[in-house]
């Protein structure tokens, strides 16, 4: 059997952290195209993995009648036009999370993935954690009873990723914390508790450290080569919502950025029978009652890679045409939460959705 062609488009942090070595790692995969807008980064990859070739323009990747599948990893930005670009010239889409800036562009993105009938997966990739698909199974089996109500905790000291960059621009990102870490949580939550759909949502979304760019004081970054002191900021750092959906409440509380220096990265889920708190991409505790006495679970997990999780579960559905836990029908309802929670926080008050 051919291995499956692939271009790789965005040659940046997450490219390089994860899709491209992932793709090398896979049996089954062969990247013919590196695609930056910055040639000097895919000529990077290019040199580093003694494969491919750099462009600058991915719809000369699009145009090869043998790639069949691309992973964009660029900027929001380009997420829904390269997406939609892609899966009418015929190719598979794995496109990094979130699907897009805005509802409207995700909704476009899965009109036209039922007009293609090609495969396009979002970069979700915490549905293919060993813990988070534990936790999912137990809450599926009953082991918690009903789950009534989740709380979503990612709050960080200052961690604003390149600040004045890409990531704090809202017209390329479409927003800040929310939209960057967020959308991780919310659609572990979304996942574990089996896709509810959203109701009402009330948020508020807050801009308050980061605004003063070239006074902005950290210990680390992400992305910190994206960092422009002279650049811009105009998305939130921290943010705080209700969400009602047809299952459990959720209540959200995120920051990139606060004057606590204590970080937080948990789900804490809430039933009847019992509780799990799962850490971003860690270990659980689950707390309960067992013959009449309270107990405390530790629940390790073995450090299994979620990328390459994911990247083998495309190339599987490039192949099969099978419609995986990461297809854009899944992921459509976490960008409607969070279009709901910025629109209630500009309005301020809550918003129903139809």
């Amino acid at each position: 059997m051919s291995k499956i062609k692939v271009a790789v488009i965005g040659c940046g942090c997450i490219a390089r952290s994860a899709h491209i070595p992932c793709y090398i790692e896979a049996q089954d995969a062969e990247i013919k195209y590196f695609c930056d807008v910055i040639p000097e980064k895919a000529q990077a990859c290019v040199d580093e993995y003694g494969c491919g070739t750099a462009i600058t323009d991915y719809k000369t990747a699009l145009q090869d009648p043998e790639v069949e599948a691309v992973s964009i990893c660029t900027p929001n930005l380009m997420h829904s036009v390269i997406s939609i670009d892609a899966m009418r010239a015929g190719k598979h889409v794995l496109c990094e999370k979130p699907a897009a800036r805005i509802y409207s562009e995700a909704l476009e993105m899965q009109r036209v993935q039922k007009e293609t009938g090609k495969v396009l997966n979002i970069g979700v990739v915490c549905r293919f954690h060993e813990a988070v698909n534990q936790v999912r199974q137990r809450i599926l089996d009953g082991e918690l009873g009903e789950i009534y109500h989740v709380f979503i905790n990612f709050r960080a000291h200052r961690t604003i990723p390149g600040i004045g960059g890409a990531f704090t621009t809202k017209a390329i990102s479409g927003g800040g914390v929310l939209i960057d870490w967020g959308v991780h949580r919310l659609d572990q939550v979304l996942y574990c508790v089996g896709d509810p759909d959203p109701i009402s949502v009330s948020g508020a979304a807050y801009s308050k450290l980061g605004k003063d760019i070239k006074n902005y004081v950290y210990r680390s970054m992400w992305s910190e080569s994206t960092r422009d002191v002279n650049g811009t900021y105009d998305v939130e750092d921290s943010v705080s919502a209700f969400i009602r959906t047809t299952g459990p409440v959720i209540t959200l509380e995120g920051a990139w950025a606060q004057n606590i220096e204590e970080e937080e990265q948990y789900l804490d889920f809430i039933g009847t029978k019992a509780g799990i708190r799962l850490q971003y991409c860690g270990n659980y505790k689950i707390y309960g009652v067992r013959d009449g006495e309270l107990f405390t679970e530790e629940v390790e997990v073995p450090e299994i890679s979620m990328f390459q999780r994911e990247i083998d579960a495309f190339l599987r559905c490039v192949r099969t045409g099978e419609k995986e836990r990461s297809h854009i029908d899944y992921a459509i309802k976490t960008s409607k939460i969070m279009e709901g929670i910025y629109e209630s926080s500009n309005r301020g008050k809550e918003v129903v959705f139809d």
